[in-house]
Protein backbone atom coordinates (compact mmCIF):
# COMPACT_ATOMS: atom_id res chain seq x y z
CA UNK A 1 0.00 0.00 0.00
CA UNK A 2 1.27 3.09 -0.86
CA UNK A 3 2.07 6.19 2.18
CA UNK A 4 -0.55 8.55 2.59
CA UNK A 5 1.89 11.53 2.15
CA UNK A 6 2.15 10.37 -1.17
CA UNK A 7 -1.31 9.34 -2.16
CA UNK A 8 -3.08 13.09 -0.41
CA UNK A 9 -2.06 14.98 -3.41
CA UNK A 10 -3.01 12.87 -5.96
CA UNK A 11 -6.50 12.75 -4.48
CA UNK A 12 -6.90 16.29 -3.94
CA UNK A 13 -6.41 16.67 -7.63
CA UNK A 14 -10.27 15.34 -8.12
CA UNK A 15 -11.26 15.89 -4.78
CA UNK A 16 -10.92 19.57 -5.08
CA UNK A 17 -12.78 19.55 -8.08
CA UNK A 18 -15.58 17.69 -7.08
CA UNK A 19 -15.03 14.27 -6.83
CA UNK A 20 -16.28 11.61 -3.95
CA UNK A 21 -13.75 9.76 -2.69
CA UNK A 22 -15.14 5.69 -2.66
CA UNK A 23 -12.55 4.55 0.20
CA UNK A 24 -15.08 1.66 1.45
CA UNK A 25 -16.52 -1.36 -0.53
CA UNK A 26 -19.65 0.29 0.70
CA UNK A 27 -19.55 3.71 -0.51
CA UNK A 28 -18.82 1.47 -3.90
CA UNK A 29 -22.04 -0.33 -3.88
CA UNK A 30 -24.24 2.61 -2.29
CA UNK A 31 -23.20 5.24 -5.07
CA UNK A 32 -22.87 2.42 -8.12
CA UNK A 33 -25.96 0.92 -7.70
CA UNK A 34 -27.88 4.47 -7.69
CA UNK A 35 -29.77 5.41 -10.86
CA UNK A 36 -27.89 7.92 -13.39
CA UNK A 37 -24.91 8.32 -14.72
CA UNK A 38 -21.29 7.99 -12.31
CA UNK A 39 -17.64 8.84 -13.17
CA UNK A 40 -15.51 6.39 -11.49
CA UNK A 41 -12.02 7.39 -11.98
CA UNK A 42 -9.81 4.76 -10.44
CA UNK A 43 -6.53 6.47 -9.90
CA UNK A 44 -3.40 6.18 -9.69
CA UNK A 45 0.43 7.00 -8.76
CA UNK A 46 1.58 6.77 -12.63
CA UNK A 47 2.42 9.04 -15.18
CA UNK A 48 0.23 8.73 -17.28
CA UNK A 49 -2.14 9.37 -13.78
CA UNK A 50 -0.61 12.47 -13.86
CA UNK A 51 0.00 13.32 -17.18
CA UNK A 52 -3.38 12.47 -19.01
CA UNK A 53 -5.98 10.34 -16.57
CA UNK A 54 -6.77 13.27 -14.07
CA UNK A 55 -6.02 16.40 -16.14
CA UNK A 56 -8.19 14.63 -19.08
CA UNK A 57 -10.44 14.04 -16.66
CA UNK A 58 -10.78 17.57 -15.16
CA UNK A 59 -10.95 19.44 -18.66
CA UNK A 60 -14.01 16.83 -19.83
CA UNK A 61 -15.61 17.83 -16.26
CA UNK A 62 -14.98 21.79 -17.06
CA UNK A 63 -15.58 21.75 -20.19
CA UNK A 64 -18.61 19.62 -21.14
CA UNK A 65 -22.32 20.33 -22.16
CA UNK A 66 -23.92 17.79 -20.59
CA UNK A 67 -21.89 15.61 -17.08
CA UNK A 68 -22.73 12.78 -15.19
CA UNK A 69 -25.07 12.76 -11.97
CA UNK A 70 -22.19 11.95 -9.56
CA UNK A 71 -17.85 12.42 -9.83
CA UNK A 72 -16.25 9.38 -7.88
CA UNK A 73 -12.69 8.35 -7.68
CA UNK A 74 -11.46 5.37 -5.65
CA UNK A 75 -7.13 5.07 -5.30
CA UNK A 76 -5.84 2.05 -6.84
CA UNK A 77 -2.86 0.65 -4.22
CA UNK A 78 -4.35 2.52 -1.57
CA UNK A 79 -8.12 2.18 -1.34
CA UNK A 80 -7.82 -1.11 -1.73
CA UNK A 81 -11.23 -2.45 -1.13
CA UNK A 82 -12.98 0.09 -2.25
CA UNK A 83 -11.09 -0.84 -5.70
CA UNK A 84 -11.62 -3.96 -5.52
CA UNK A 85 -15.34 -3.75 -5.01
CA UNK A 86 -15.32 -1.09 -7.74
CA UNK A 87 -13.81 -3.17 -10.30
CA UNK A 88 -16.32 -5.81 -10.39
CA UNK A 89 -19.08 -3.07 -11.69
CA UNK A 90 -16.33 -2.43 -14.74
CA UNK A 91 -16.45 -6.17 -15.82
CA UNK A 92 -15.65 -7.89 -18.47
CA UNK A 93 -12.83 -5.38 -18.62
CA UNK A 94 -9.59 -6.58 -16.77
CA UNK A 95 -8.11 -4.82 -13.94
CA UNK A 96 -6.79 -0.98 -15.07
CA UNK A 97 -5.05 1.51 -13.38
CA UNK A 98 -5.82 4.04 -14.04
CA UNK A 99 -9.02 3.59 -15.50
CA UNK A 100 -12.00 5.76 -16.28
CA UNK A 101 -15.76 4.32 -16.50
CA UNK A 102 -18.94 5.69 -17.16
CA UNK A 103 -21.33 3.83 -15.51
CA UNK A 104 -25.28 4.18 -16.50
CA UNK A 105 -27.67 2.83 -14.16
CA UNK A 106 -25.17 0.45 -12.67
CA UNK A 107 -23.86 -0.76 -16.07
CA UNK A 108 -20.49 0.64 -17.92
CA UNK A 109 -21.57 2.15 -20.98
CA UNK A 110 -18.14 3.85 -21.44
CA UNK A 111 -14.68 3.05 -20.31
CA UNK A 112 -10.95 4.27 -21.01
CA UNK A 113 -8.41 1.87 -20.00
CA UNK A 114 -5.09 2.47 -19.05
CA UNK A 115 -3.83 1.11 -22.61
CA UNK A 116 -5.90 3.86 -23.82
CA UNK A 117 -4.89 6.70 -21.73
CA UNK A 118 -0.67 6.17 -21.75
CA UNK A 119 0.83 8.12 -24.46
CA UNK A 120 -2.24 10.12 -25.10
CA UNK A 121 -2.50 14.09 -24.33
CA UNK A 122 -5.25 14.92 -21.63
CA UNK A 123 -7.12 16.75 -24.60
CA UNK A 124 -7.87 13.46 -26.48
CA UNK A 125 -9.09 11.94 -22.81
CA UNK A 126 -10.96 14.76 -22.38
CA UNK A 127 -12.66 14.72 -25.96
CA UNK A 128 -13.01 11.15 -25.30
CA UNK A 129 -15.24 11.56 -22.01
CA UNK A 130 -17.32 14.84 -23.32
CA UNK A 131 -18.39 12.52 -26.18
CA UNK A 132 -19.47 10.06 -23.77
CA UNK A 133 -21.17 12.36 -21.53
CA UNK A 134 -22.69 13.60 -24.41
CA UNK A 135 -24.32 10.27 -25.90
CA UNK A 136 -25.00 9.00 -22.18
CA UNK A 137 -26.04 12.18 -20.08
CA UNK A 138 -28.75 13.91 -19.93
Amino acid sequence: MYPPQIVAPMKAELTNNGFTDLTTPAEVDAVLQQEGTTLLVINSVCGCSAGSARPGVLMAVKNATKLPDRLTTAFAGFDMDAVAKARTYLLPYPPSSPAIALIKNGQVVHIIERHSIEGRAAQMIAANLMQAFEAHCN
